[in-house]
């Protein structure tokens, strides 16, 4: 085996892992990123429907277990970007309330450690890096912000701003959703975004999409103490004696095996697999896993509790880009509800092919509607209510390195309510209340928690080492030089995506590094 050495070796180039090494490599310091997948082909098939939703040409291979043993294909992205190359890049900053204590129907949302004022500046810098479009002070539930969006909302297409009129006349709050695609409006022949069909879900073969390959990796290229090593999988990271900081850090790639080290380690792999580095990098001073002497690697795993409805509209929907409207009234507990019930947003516009492997019953509901238009007619939305960072929620991996994900949903009430929410409201607004149709966002497997895209938890920060992984600062309890900058470090995970949390957090972390290394 060979070793090299660097500065800082980050392991994952997706939200966290590309985001801080933008950050960290205007410090000179030799950086190196690890991921092990390649870079996402740019292709004719990124953008055809059929390949990207029911080929599922994108999703990685890799088997995961349920509890009880049974194998499925997580909806996972080993790419240069991570799970940004396919997301909706939906960037929403969680509510100040989040980072509190919450009632909910089943239980108590733990606090985090940090304020949200504390995260603030750095949402502000994570949407001016990644370019995210909005416009303040239409969502009540908006949390202060410290500078305005960098650029103006995108607007809604005839449809969808019909849709908003009627729910404000109707005494909601409708608001033009966050969104991170690289969009002029006011200049398109220069545009890099053509506002086309083919966003949510799909890879931008224009690299349109505000990803973090495109605005976090390569831009961190562009530094010559930058360096990205493809096709590398980590298999374990190797620590001194002690067992008080990582030395080594053992790679497969093409075949073989290598070994790199740093003076920092920070892994940005995603909830599930960093938790599984650390707990398959058990040694004689971790036998429970790499700081894991809380028995917290691995438990209090999150991925939300999220329903996409399709309603049908009496009028055909012939808008193209339709990600742009959000709805928040429902998010915190009110006189109407007394815990909260969640986020209501637009999704991707349907397209013939996605229905294709779908269960028949599920375009039943529309007796004699062929599924072009079904898709003509739909409009469709995203409901995403919490759910709770249970113990026994968890990642587990045996000595083979197999993954089993244990999980039982909570919040299905409120789920259920935000649901019926949302068909009162459109029973009322010229859609067919009685028409609305759940769609599958996986639509091969049964199994709900292959949709790994909004996966949190597993290796929670907090200022007490017997009930957190890391502290504050994200940095191991039990070792000096470790630590994360991905979605693992969250206490809870709120009712919106991620994403930008990951983003802004990263961006803290990246402050703290740059302290130590200086």
């Amino acid at each position: 085996m060979s070793a090299d050495r660097y500065d800082v070796v980050i392991v994952g180039t997706g939200a966290g892992g590309g985001t801080l090494a933008r950050h960290l490599a205007p410090s000179g310091k030799r950086i190196l990123l690890l991921e092990r997948g390649d870079w996402l082909p740019r292709e004719p098939a990124n953008w055809d429907t059929h390949s990207v939703f029911v080929d599922n040409r994108y999703v990685s291979e890799d088997t995961w277990y349920d509890e009880h043993g049974k194998p499925f294909q997580p909806g996972i992205h080993y790419f240069v970007g991570g799970a940004t190359k396919v997301y909706g890049a939906s960037l929403y900053r969680l509510r100040a309330e989040d980072f509190g204590e919450i009632r909910h129907h089943d239980g108590i949302s733990p606090p985090w450690p940090i304020s949200y004022d504390e995260l603030e500046p750095y949402y502000t810098l994570a949407e001016q890096r990644y370019e995210v479009h909005g416009a303040r002070g239409e969502d009540p539930t908006e949390p202060p912000a410290s500078a305005p969006y960098p650029f103006p909302a995108v607007s809604h297409e005839p449809r969808i701003q019909q849709l908003s009129d009627d729910l404000e006349k109707a005494g909601h709050h409708p608001f033009h959703a966050p969104c991170g695609i690289r969009l002029d409006e006011a200049n398109m022949p220069y545009s890099p975004c053509v506002r086309c069909i083919n966003c949510d879900g799909f890879p931008c073969v224009l690299h349109a999409k505000s990803d973090a390959e495109v605005l976090g990796v390569r831009p961190a290229l562009e530094h010559a103490n930058v360096t990205l090593v493809t096709g590398a999988h980590v298999l374990r990271l190797e620590t001194n004696d002690a067992g008080t900081a990582v030395i080594g850090l053992v790679v497969e790639r093409g075949g073989e095996t290598e070994r790199f080290a740093g003076d920092v380690v920070v892994l940005a792999c995603g909830a599930a697999n960093t938790a599984r580095l650390l707990l398959l990098s058990a040694n004689d001073r971790h036998p429970n896993g790499l700081a894991n002497g809380s028995d917290q690697v691995g438990r209090n795993y999150m991925f939300h509790n999220c329903r996409a409805v399709l309603a049908l509209s009496r009028e055909p929907n012939p808008t193209v880009f339709q990600k742009t409207l959000g709805l928040n009234d429902f998010y915190l507990a009110n006189g109407e509800f007394e815990y909260p019930l969640g986020n209501i947003q637009m999704v991707g516009k349907s397209q013939p092919a996605m229905f294709r492997g779908e269960r028949p019953g599920e375009t039943k509901l529309a007796p004699g509607w062929s599924l072009e238009r079904v898709a003509k007619h739909a409009i469709d939305f995203w409901l995403t209510t919490e759910d709770l960072p249970l113990p026994e929620n968890r990642v587990t991996v045996d000595k083979d390195g197999r993954l089993t994900l244990s999980y039982t949903f909570t919040n299905d009430v409120p789920k259920r309510q935000l649901d019926e929410k949302l068909r009162s409201l459109l029973g009322k607004l010229d859609l067919n209340e009685g028409h609305l149709i759940k769609r599958f966002a996986y639509m091969k497997n049964d199994i709900p928690i292959v949709g790994v895209g909004h996966q949190a938890g597993t290796c929670r920060f907090g200022a007490d080492p017997a009930t957190s992984v890391l502290n504050v600062d994200c940095r191991a309890h039990e070792l000096d030089n470790l630590y994360v900058a991905d979605t693992s470090i969250f206490p809870s995970i709120g009712a919106v995506n991620p994403a930008l949390t990951a983003m802004a957090n990263a961006l803290r972390v990246g402050d703290h590094l740059l302290e130590r290394l200086a």
